[in-house]
């Protein structure tokens, strides 16, 4: 499978048309975990019409299921350090690889901050859990890296479980149904309306751009 990750040059090309839709806060309506919590709870936002899309999402999933979120808006700053955090291990890992080297093999797993849309409030980093509130086997962790998870992270792994493989089938159905896309390197990461979405899906345009939290 060929894909296309975030520091490809047509993502960063993807022209973006604000539509001026306000960050909210999801939480009392989507199930939400509090392992990627901050002080000022900016990791519990997304824009209007990704949330909504979520909640059509949950509609769709089997009885018994729902969506547990763990991380949507990320400011630009934050998204700045965990590329950077990430994109140093890297290069300590690999000292040989040239700088376009380790920013390419970075961006498998941390958006480039100038075109990561969980900075624009456009992504959605989440998982299913039972009606009892356990999750479900997805094969790795959530935020498993592509080093930690020997691949497995990568949506369309092999190396999982049938169990987990229809898991992840299941939540790709509900979310690609309910309009977002997947980022191939994540299978917990999905997103709507941003410069990622717009290539995806051959939209001439993002809807969402980076912007800070009021």
């Amino acid at each position: 499978m060929n894909i296309v990750l975030m520091s490809d040059r047509r993502v960063a090309a993807i022209p973006v048309a604000d539509c001026g839709e306000p960050l909210v806060d999801v939480r009392g309506t989507l199930l939400v975990d509090d392992r990627r919590a901050d002080p000022a709870g900016a990791f519990a936002h997304l824009r209007q019409g990704v949330l909504d899309r979520l909640l059509y999402a949950q509609s769709l999933l089997p009885e018994g299921l729902r969506l547990l979120f763990i991380e949507g808006y990320r400011p630009p700053d934050l998204q700045q350090q965990y590329f950077q955090q990430y994109a140093d291990e890297l290069h300590t890992a690999n000292p040989t690889w040239p700088q376009d080297q380790v920013h390419e093999a970075a961006s498998r797993y941390v958006s480039p901050p100038e075109i990561a849309p969980h900075s624009a409030g456009a992504a959605v980093d989440l998982t299913l859990v039972d009606a009892d509130g356990h999750e479900l086997d997805m094969g790795t962790r959530v935020n498993a890296s592509p080093e930690e998870s020997d691949g497995a992270c990568y949506t369309s792994a092999n190396s999982i479980s049938t169990q987990a493989r229809t898991n992840r089938t299941t939540l790709a159905n509900a979310l690609s149904t309910a309009g977002l896309v997947n980022y191939a390197t994540e299978w917990w990461h999905w997103s709507h309306g941003d410069r990622y979405w717009a290539l995806m899906t051959k939209q001439p345009a993002a809807l969402y751009g980076p912007r800070d939290l009021p």
